[in-house]
């Protein structure tokens, strides 16, 4: 039997009973991040150690085993000043497309209510999308070809639309995105003047002036990075009759109590918020410092695939709703079998997923992957057993990564915020710190 296989669950238990034995007296408590430093000293000094040397300001975690409580380890502050709060469970950072897995559960929860289908055309919801044209060489020309098949609900999802991103995209193409203002998410106030000046002002205009764009290939036929789970929330909004952050509130933010996740972070919570940063070499200079983040305005809409700002306790409750199938603290967001299909491969026949870095927030991975719902989803164990087979997930383009492993019961979040977002093995150094604290417990 795989080492970890024994670890996890010992560490689960373990953890509980640390929480247990270490229970603070009420007159003084505890710092949660203390307490996961016992748990997970591996973990701990690793995060330690980027902060000392320079890496980055801060970082938090948040570890889930089973229903124990979850770990939080932390170190460093939230920004390159003295006077900046300390980096921790409630701490706000800018998850860009960690966005899309909470995008996809709301279309799961449609889906699961009949109000949407895997494979409806999605020309049923948005009609302008009824004939699209297809490129011939994406990266040099717009000459086109008509589409020999409808994009459906899976293929947004998946990310097999024919779709493409302002990130991802070259040539002539990538004129066409800018031209057209397909641009959905926020860098800082310098750059959103630039983009509100073209950008569509609602979901609506905003999938209308999509459907108006080449595809880079057949729908169904190819994994390519795009701008689909933007255009899901405009899906969301006409099949379910309300607006698409009013859903995605209403069904997931709420019922999960997640009430550190903002479109729009609240000028009073400013204090919570980190400072985006970005390096050139390994020199760190903020791009979009808190005081006057452009995430204190309202976006130009709610952007499905990179628009949230979230705090490691939020993200981990959406996780472990996933790990538990649907359910958290007795309110079910979705079904047991919904859950099950968001985290399977749900690409098409004949389409595969070999990963994606590029300071996308995308994942790479040893082991063979495929691709569920807005996620990552592994298709055998990584390198250290976690992740294991089953895994979901994804990462954000600003260092965010999270997981979820609901066959060991295991999740995981890192919030950090820097571009780009491979700037330092995190990924890869975090899963083996996690391993090796696990293996402590095994011995």
């Amino acid at each position: 039997m795989k080492l970890a296989t024994l670890a996890v669950p010992i560490l689960l238990a373990s953890a509980a009973t640390l929480f247990a034995q270490a229970a603070p007296q009420p007159a003084q408590p505890m710092p949660v991040a203390n307490v996961a430093a016992g748990a997970m000293p591996n973990t701990q000094a690793l995060f330690d150690g980027y902060v000392r040397d320079g890496k980055m300001p801060g970082i938090v975690a948040a570890y889930g085993f089973g229903d124990a409580p979850t770990l939080f380890p932390a170190a460093g502050r939230i920004a390159d000043v003295s006077s900046a709060a300390p980096a921790g469970p409630d701490s706000l950072w800018r998850i860009y497309s960690m966005t899309k897995p909470i995008t996809a559960a709301a279309a799961m929860i449609l889906i699961e209510e009949g109000k949407l289908k895997l494979d409806d055309p999605l020309s049923k919801y948005i009609p302008a999308f009824a004939r699209m044209r297809v490129l011939t060489s994406p990266d040099t020309s717009l000459n086109t070809v008509p589409a020999t098949r409808a994009i459906t609900i899976r293929n947004l999802l998946t990310h097999t639309a024919g779709l493409s991103y302002n990130i991802i995209a070259k040539g002539p193409l990538l004129k066409e995105y800018e031209r057209l203002g397909v641009l959905p998410a926020e860098v800082n106030m310098a750059v959103e003047a630039q983009m509100r000046a073209v950008r569509p002002k609602t979901l609506a205009e905003f999938a209308d002036r999509v459907a108006t764009l080449p595809l880079i290939a057949q729908p169904g036929t190819k994994w390519s990075y795009s701008i689909g789970l933007d255009v899901m929330g405009r899906v969301i909004e006409v099949a379910s009759g309300q607006s698409f952050d009013a859903f995605v509130q209403a069904r997931i933010f709420d019922p999960l109590k997640m009430r550190s996740s903002y479109w729009t972070v609240p000028r009073g919570e400013v204090q919570r918020l980190a400072t985006n940063y970005t390096f050139t070499g390994d020199t760190r200079t903020p791009i979009d410092p808190a005081a006057t983040s452009v995430y204190l305005q309202p976006p130009s809409f709610p952007y499905g695939g990179a628009g949230l700002v979230s705090s490691a306790r939020d993200y981990d409750r959406f996780l472990h709703m996933l790990q538990n199938y649907g359910t958290l603290d007795g309110v079910r967001v979705m079904k047991r079998e919904t859950a099950a299909l968001m985290m399977s491969n749900l690409l098409p026949a004949g389409v595969t997923f070999g990963g994606i870095g590029g300071g996308t927030g995308g994942t790479t991975s040893a082991a063979p992957l495929g691709y569920g719902a807005g996620g990552s989803v592994y298709l055998a164990d990584g390198p250290f057993g976690i992740p294991s087979k089953g895994t979901y997930g994804w990462g954000g383009a600003a260092g965010t990564i999270a997981y979820v492993d609901p066959v060991k019961r295991i999740r995981g979040t890192i919030m950090v915020n820097y571009f780009p977002s491979e700037k330092w093995p995190t990924r890869s150094e975090s899963v083996a710190a996690l391993a090796k604290d696990a293996a402590r417990y095994a011995r």
